[in-house]
């Protein structure tokens, strides 16, 4: 048998995947645009340069010079039409133009179709987010069953790890709920 310190150590190993998917659907929520033109929106966008994408804040300089236009300035002008690409091809309905040394990005006002294009956006990311921690749950229960096979764990003590381990996914669950509709709140009462 091993002792309850490995059962704890799976817990707080589980808790931590659990937070690190609701940071991460936290990070994608803030690039979801509510209002007024913001670089953060650009955040999820990865440009082709030099044979590898990289994040577009690393390629061109980014600036807000009014609410409604996002200005991309390239550090390599030779990446302008890459750049144009990556923004087109992110599923941010942002069109882009080039006039040769920068990249200007109107950002439209949202429309009701767009809102609610929006919203099935966050709720896409936040079954996404769900589903990460439902696996980290799904790992973690099998690794137990694992222990009980091997007789290393009684089968007590597994079924009291499988009950905190579903405890900790409930939370996680309902936290995404949380800021899932705290999101759509923004988006749909603008």
């Amino acid at each position: 048998m091993i002792d309850v310190n490995d059962l704890k150590s799976l817990n707080v190993e589980v808790k931590k995947r659990m937070t690190g998917a609701i940071e991460h659907l936290r990070h994608d929520l803030a690039g979801v645009r509510t209002g007024r033109a913001s670089t953060g929106i650009l955040d999820p966008v990865h440009v082709d340069a030099y044979g590898v994408r990289m994040p577009l804040n690393q390629v061109a300089s980014l600036s807000v010079p009014e609410p409604t236009m996002i200005v991309a300035q390239p550090f390599d002008p030779t990446l302008m039409g890459a750049i144009e690409k990556a923004i087109r091809a992110s599923d941010l309905g942002l069109n882009p133009n080039n006039d040769g040394k920068v990249v200007r990005i109107p950002v439209p006002t949202l429309t009701d179709e767009r809102r609610k294009e929006l919203s099935r956006h966050v709720h896409k990311m936040a079954e996404e987010a769900r589903n990460a921690v439902r696996t980290v749950r799904r790992d973690a229960n099998d690794r137990l069953k694992k222990l009980v096979k091997d007789k290393k764990v009684s089968e007590d003590d597994e079924k009291r790890s499988l009950d905190e381990v579903q405890k900790i996914t409930d939370q996680e669950i309902k936290q995404i709920d949380e800021l899932q509709q705290k999101k759509d709140a923004e988006l749909l009462t603008r």
